[in-house]
């Protein structure tokens, strides 16, 4: 018997005050494991989704589930979800409060009444896992945005959750920035977190999840991130393009140049390596 997904909503429909219903009967899981890429076009509640897998959000019908078992929205019920499930929202700025990055990363840690060696180890592993220990004591005002990111998900990751949420990580990011961060994320997946990312860039997710998760009109499609966004049909309801490495794919094998039961280029760098032998058939 195969294990329940470590969070998932079941027939979940959800309105704001006044407002339509964003939506409704939706069925979404996260699998321990696998990385996970949320897409689709704004307004079709990606942002209202991750919410309510982190209790941001109580849904009107439907329940959220951990490991199968239905959240309780009590004191309790809240905190066994917190420490499960973190989200780290698209502007920092609207995460980070504190005065220095070493305070900010501890509120969420003191909050669950831990010891201060306890919290002083949960802030110095999140510090080292996004790579800022020598920002430990700057004040948050001075930080670079790409900085600020790195110091929103260290309070996240410092409550050490199993699944690590992040709302567009990469925007806003130069290139440099963006390696940086996928760099980390490796890390954290390496590590046993399990990473959900919400973005408009279909390239990024090809090249980094395991799975495509895509939110149309109708309700969410999942599955393995080649196949998924490979489907135009799927794509266009998303409102997304097609990802420039599928596109790739389907010219190389069109041309004879990559065997079927070869995986395409997910990089321009795989793309570089493939040319060469290739051509060289």
């Amino acid at each position: 018997m195969s294990q329940p997904p470590i969070v998932a909503l079941h027939g979940v429909s959800f309105a704001y005050e006044d407002g339509p219903r964003v939506l409704d009967g939706l069925e979404f899981e996260v699998r321990e494991g696998r990385a996970l890429a949320l897409l689709g076009r704004n307004g079709t509640g990606k942002t209202t989704l991750m919410r309510l897998l982190s209790g941001g959000l109580r849904p009107d019908t439907g329940r959220l589930t951990v490991e199968g078992e239905p959240v309780s929205y009590d004191r309790a019920g809240l905190t066994r979800l917190r420490t499960t499930v973190q989200l780290v929202v698209q502007d920092p700025d609207d995460q980070l409060f504190a005065a220095s990055v070493g305070q900010d990363v501890s509120f969420g840690p003191l909050n669950l009444g831990l010891s201060d060696t306890e919290v002083r180890a949960r802030v110095a592993e999140a510090l080292a896992a996004l790579d800022i220990t020598a920002l430990a004591d700057r004040p948050t005002h001075l930080l670079s945005y790409g900085q600020r990111k790195r110091t929103a998900i260290a309070g996240a990751v410092a409550m050490r959750p199993r699944v690590l949420i992040l709302d567009e990580p990469t925007a806003g990011l130069d290139p440099d920035g963006q390696e940086r961060l996928l760099t980390t994320l490796e890390k954290l997946r390496a590590g046993g977190t399990t990473v959900v990312m919400a973005t408009h860039d279909v390239d990024l997710a090809l090249r980094w999840a395991d799975d495509a998760a895509l939110l149309t009109p109708s309700g969410v499609r999942t599955g393995p991130v080649a196949t998924t966004l490979a489907r135009t049909d799927l794509l266009d309801q998303a409102g997304l393009r097609l990802p420039w490495g599928i596109a790739a794919t389907r010219l190389l094998r069109t041309q004879g140049l990559l065997p079927d039961a070869q995986p395409g280029p997910r990089t321009p760098e795989e793309l570089a390596a493939l040319i060469p032998r290739s051509a060289a058939n």
